[in-house]
């Protein structure tokens, strides 16, 4: 198998380092992989071991320009390492901006492309001709297709039916190093986390309206909103609400970590989802998700056993899903649930194995 990713950071990055760490304790298959040299997790990756061609991409957008002059080239580099590694198949973890432009080329030389689908439709806001070629691209060069949740599978589904959709859970990209303290605090002062990039769909707006209705019941509640974006043109007023913090910049790998393990809950107060890995992190932890029920987030969150879906996507339905996180009892009993959730979340070991079956089953 090869896997091919050739973005910098973020979840890509992490799925690409836990999927490499697995893949390489196995001894029933033979893995190498194509990244960016840009990648942020390169040293981290090379350090399992296996085979890894490092290409140089980009590091901004002045370089992403002048990098489509070597996009030939480097696509060219891609299937001469496939083909001379004898890949049984070219698996990109995470679609690229460069995806589109090379995928295409790995099919007409006979390579078995297989993405990961990340998103079966584009989230609002998101350029959708952009899109919409981007995924007809690659979904048209695919042998088959990987997706981690139902909704994505489905969407898949619906675009090309003939397509053989193998349907894999999304781990937790970040584990802990060992035991996770509970936060000592007192249990009518929960603390809330909302991290990750900054984006229409993900319903800071939504969050901003709810936090009203809840804090004054909660006072000595606190939220935490942190990840790269603008939250006030997203949300105006949330900074200024009590209570709440606002930090936009970009979270490292060791930033998420540190803020997850040390919530009572995660918030996902999304408009729209196709599934997201902030969920599978936090459970990772042992921490609570707050969800609305949207998209994959339905598949992903056990209403009452490793957190709250919302009853609707309103302020007010948000506002009572965090109202449960308010009693200690049922604050320890959903930690218990989110704990669980992780213990199989983090078995990457366990998720190698199921891609590996995936890809041994022939495409109907």
């Amino acid at each position: 198998m090869l896997l091919w990713y050739w973005g910098r950071r973020g979840g890509g990055a992490q799925q690409t380092l836990a999927l490499a760490r697995a893949l390489a304790r196995r001894d029933d298959a033979t893995v190498a992989l194509s990244l960016s040299a840009q990648c942020e997790l390169l040293s981290e990756i090379r350090s399992t071991g296996l085979a890894v061609d490092a290409v140089p991409t980009y590091r901004s957008a002045a370089g992403f320009a002048a990098g489509f002059l070597r996009v030939p080239m480097l696509a060219g580099r891609l299937r001469r390492q496939a083909q001379a590694f004898r890949a049984d198949a070219v698996v990109s973890v995470m679609t690229h901006l460069w995806t589109p432009l090379v995928a295409p080329g790995l099919q007409r030389a006979g390579l078995r492309f297989v993405p990961m689908v990340h998103d079966a439709e584009p989230h609002p806001g998101d350029p959708g001709l952009l899109w919409e070629w981007r995924l007809t691209r690659e979904l048209d060069a695919a042998e088959s297709a990987i997706a981690f949740s139902d909704s994505v599978a489905a969407g898949i589904n619906r675009r090309r039916p003939a397509l053989q959709v193998h349907r894999l859970s999304l781990g937790a990209l970040l584990t802990p190093g060992g035991p996770v303290a509970a936060p000592d605090r007192a249990a009518d002062a929960p603390y809330f986390v909302n991290l990750g990039r900054m984006r229409a769909y993900k319903g800071l707006d939504l969050l901003r309206d709810a936090w009203r209705l809840f804090q004054p019941r909660f006072p000595k509640a606190r939220l935490l909103v942190a990840g790269e974006g603008d939250a006030e043109a997203l949300a105006p007023g949330l900074t200024a609400l009590p209570g709440v913090e606002v930090r936009s910049r970009w979270l490292g790998e060791a930033d998420m970590a540190r803020l997850v393990a040390g919530a009572d809950a995660v918030m996902l107060p999304y408009r729209e989802a196709s599934q997201s890995g902030v969920a599978p992190l936090a459970h990772g932890f042992g921490v609570p998700v707050v969800a609305t029920p949207v998209g994959g987030l339905t598949e992903q969150v056990r209403d009452g056993v490793d957190g709250v879906l919302a009853r609707a996507v309103t302020a007010e339905a948000l506002a009572e899903a965090m109202a449960q996180l308010c009693d200690p009892g049922r604050r320890a009993a959903l930690a218990e649930g989110a704990r669980e959730t992780g213990r199989r979340l983090n078995d990457w070991d366990g998720m190698a194995g199921q891609l590996l079956q995936a890809l041994e089953r022939p495409a109907s």
